[in-house]
């Protein structure tokens, strides 16, 4: 018989059960373990020693074991692996049944010392990766190695991280990790509710079905997707709201059983089985800003089994010239301060023209009456079942519109849909002017210089949207008229202007049409206005 030394022991490890039953149930809100690196006459093995508690009794002694060749672990973030075991139950007959959990580390070194620990050949660590069929809660999955690279996340700087300035992800992923940002969207009924809608309205998408919700947040949308029959759901999420999501599904405890949060970005993660739905909420401003559409499309390429549905799948970018005599004035007044020839003694003019050009290099974040529109809106799509990521790095916008009224132009109006189309009932959540108001409002480029027009003068415009490392876009803006009416000539241009915009820092304006027109006494009694919740609006855009 062979000895059984201990080879090596690792500390400070959390291992929460995801399925199984009894003890792993009592467990699930996790272990401090050490593990124990051991081999005997039946091969390698890991040994887990520590205690848990099951409710208000004392503390009890945890000691399990598991033979690597009947493990398949997988990397599913920095410093966490995903173990998936074939325990034995009954020797005689070899009868196996799954068991679930993950192995939370200290630090991402520990773990890869773990992880390269038993995969070293010359220790005599050998695991089978086959695929297999295990079941979960009476629910089969299948578990397997992607075919899509190594179980293990590179060590090397991620996609993300190469085209993301580290600056930007961390102020991104800090915002998010906040609860108070994440309540500003879920109390976004109108985005939340139309989710619900499309989930639990085509619940023959969901019923027993393997889901990956990819930006997962709170972990709204896991919990929705598990109320529709979700065979398993992964909620993957980067930022330190993957804490909150556990704690939130683990207190929807039917639910939880079927839902396993990863903290990681889609660009790294490993996952045990493939999806056959993805589900996010990837848009921000303007549809494309914070440019996690480019995430939601890796996920796509790396996850979903082909002819997978995505939620959603098509999103749309809406267009159309706009008259707002008091916007205008409004941007060009915030540049009189620099107009002050004595300003304690200093002339500030030398300025007053990059200032002026600063402040219209704002988009305008707000929601507005749709009869400031002079043309019909125009339309941009994104069919995000089927397009490149990076189709998203560079976006040629060219539009043409005819106006229906005379006005003075003053630059461009934006909104966006996305589709969900589900095989029962197709849902869209629109943002568009007019519609009840969700926290993503309106957008609006403003010219400095606008253009006259007449009732049926053709309006040419051309929209640039080039991606950057700041996780947002620089948007490039040209509008111009042609002559019109009998004996004008040839159609030449006849007025043109443009304007380059940062979509990363928009002006979010703190007004808004009210929802009903109030009479004289209203306003003497309420104010002459209605705010927008200015300290909820999110200066992502998501």
């Amino acid at each position: 018989m062979l000895a059984s030394p201990q080879l090596r022991a690792f500390n400070d490890i959390r291992i929460r059960f995801v399925s199984g039953a009894g003890r792993d149930a009592a467990a699930a809100s996790g272990i401090d373990v050490t593990a124990r690196l051991r081999c005997d006459q039946r091969g390698s093995f890991v040994e887990f020693v520590g205690h848990f508690s099951e409710r208000d009794e004392a503390p009890a002694p945890f000691q399990e074991q598991f033979y690597l060749q009947r493990c398949q672990i997988f990397r599913i973030g920095p410093s966490t692996q995903l173990w998936i075991v074939n325990t034995v139950e009954d020797e005689a007959n070899e009868a196996v049944y799954p068991r679930t959990f993950t192995a939370e580390f200290k630090s991402e070194e520990s773990s890869d010392t773990f992880f390269d620990a038993i995969h070293s050949p010359n220790k005599g660590f050998f695991l089978s990766f086959e695929t297999e069929v295990i079941t979960e809660d009476d629910v089969s999955v299948a578990a397997m190695k992607l075919p899509n690279g190594s179980t293990e996340v590179a060590k090397d700087s991620s996609k993300f991280d190469k085209k993301i300035e580290a600056s930007s992800a961390k102020m991104y992923f800090h915002y998010y990790g906040q609860l108070l940002h994440q309540q500003n969207m879920l109390q976004d009924y109108v985005r939340t509710g139309t989710y619900y809608a499309a989930v639990v309205e085509n619940r023959a998408d969901f019923q027993g079905r393997v889901v990956v919700d990819v930006g997962a947040g709170s972990g709204i949308l896991s919990l929705f997707a598990a109320q529709a029959g979700a065979k398993h759901v992964y909620a993957v999420e980067a930022s330190s709201m993957a804490d909150y999501a556990r704690k939130l599904i683990a207190g929807n405890h039917v639910l939880s059983q079927r839902i396993t949060v990863i903290h990681g970005k889609v660009e790294d993660v490993e996952l045990p089985e493939k999806a056959d739905v993805l589900i996010s909420e990837p848009m921000g401003t303007l549809l494309v800003n914070e440019r996690m559409l480019e995430s939601y499309i890796i996920a796509r390429d790396r996850f979903l089994v082909p002819g997978g549905k995505m939620f959603p799948g098509l999103g749309r970018i809406h267009m159309a010239p706009f008259s707002d005599e008091y916007l205008f004035v409004e941007i060009a007044n915030k540049a009189l301060f620099w107009q002050q020839q004595s300003y304690y003694g200093v002339d500030l003019t030398p300025l007053h023209n990059a200032a002026f050009q600063g402040y219209f290099s704002q988009p305008v974040v707000d929601a507005f009456d749709p009869r400031l529109l002079v043309a019909p809106p125009a339309m941009h799509s994104l069919d995000l079942t089927s397009m490149k990521e990076e189709d998203l790095y560079d976006i040629v916008i060219p539009l043409t519109f005819t106006a229906t009224m005379a006005a003075r132009v003053h630059g461009i109006a934006c909104w966006f849909d996305v589709l969900f189309n589900g095989s029962t009932i197709p849902r869209w959540l629109t943002t568009a002017p007019g519609a009840p108001t969700t926290h993503w409002y309106q957008l609006r480029l403003v010219l400095s210089q606008p253009l006259y027009v007449m009732a049926g003068q053709t309006i040419t415009t051309r929209l640039h949207l080039s991606a950057h490392s700041a996780q947002s876009y620089t948007i490039n803006l040209s509008m111009s008229t042609t002559s019109w009416g009998a004996g004008a000539g040839q159609g030449a241009t006849i007025q043109s202007s443009s304007g380059k915009f940062d979509l990363k820092e928009p002006y979010y304006r703190m007004s808004q049409m009210p929802a009903y027109t109030w009479t004289q006494e209203q306003q003497l009694q309420d104010g002459a206005g209605v705010s927008l919740q200015g300290a909820q609006m999110s200066p992502y855009g998501a």
